[in-house]
Order: structure tokens, then sequence, then C-alpha cells
């Protein structure tokens, strides 16, 4: 949930929701794309996108409400399936919401696949995601990433 306010313009100010495709409805703008911004990012891309509509606008974004996000992991895991997560989990959270790894999972080959901005598929190594090492230690899942044991 945002809080937008633009100052000055109570009709343009708004409380929305982001959807699942990532956007959200401002008065005005009709449909921005608000997936992956900050609060900061989104509220210089909304003021300059109003100043067709204000005399230099400025324009405030608050993050409200978060929400839990679902990964889906699938594969060599003790139980695959869709699990709630909290905002900012990594790979290893995912793996331990889906009870480990089974004995013929390979080490080795553990994929998040990713569908944006464009699919990739992120390989990592169970022995990096258990000492947070390398790409691991910094790694936050996304809406949409599916968590993959070979």
């Amino acid at each position: 949930m945002l809080q937008i306010r633009v100052f000055n313009q109570p009709d343009m100010s708004t409380r929305v929701r982001v959807r699942d495709d990532g956007k959200v409805s401002i008065p005005f703008l009709n449909d921005v794309v608000v997936v992956g911004l900050t609060p900061n990012q989104l509220a210089q891309q909304l003021q300059t996108r109003l100043k067709e509509f204000i005399n230099a606008p400025v324009v405030t974004v608050s993050l409200e409400e978060t929400r839990p996000f679902s990964i889906s992991v699938i594969g060599e895991v003790t139980k695959a399936g869709v699990y709630v997560l909290p905002p900012g989990a990594g790979v290893l959270q995912a793996l331990a919401a889906a009870g480990g790894l089974t004995q013929y999972a390979s080490k080795d080959k553990i994929f998040v696949v990713r569908e944006s901005p464009e699919r990739a598929r992120i390989r990592f190594e169970f022995g990096q995601l258990t000492q947070a090492s390398g790409k691991a230690a910094t790694f936050r899942l996304r809406l949409g990433d599916i968590v993959v044991v070979e």
C-alpha cells in the first residue's frame, strides 16, 4: 500500500495498493509501473510526469504497508509448493520453508528462475547459501521467482 501525496493538490494525492502486475492507478497518469522502484525513485518519476499538469510538482511517496509474497519451490525438496515469505527473504529461507533438500538433490544445482525484467536462471550452491558467501549473501527473492532444486 502506497501513500502518494502531491503538495497542494489533494485531488491528485491518493492511497493506492500495488496490483499483481506491479502497477498502480494514479489520477491523471493512469497506470504507473512501480515494481522495482524505491519510494524516492517513484516520487521523482511522478514529478516528471506531472509537470504537464502542474507547474513544479512536489511529490512524496511513502510505503504504508507491505505484504508477504509467495515463492514457488520445486524439485528435490522435502515438500515442493508455494510458500509465503517475508519481504527480503533469500533462497535459503525458501528452501527451509520447503523442508530442505532431499537426499537426491544436487547441492550445486539450485536455481532461481526470474521472469522480469528479462528471463534469467540464477545458479546457487548450497555451501554458498549456508555460509552467506558470494552473491548468496545479498541476493533477495522477488515476487514471481521460482526456486528449482535439481
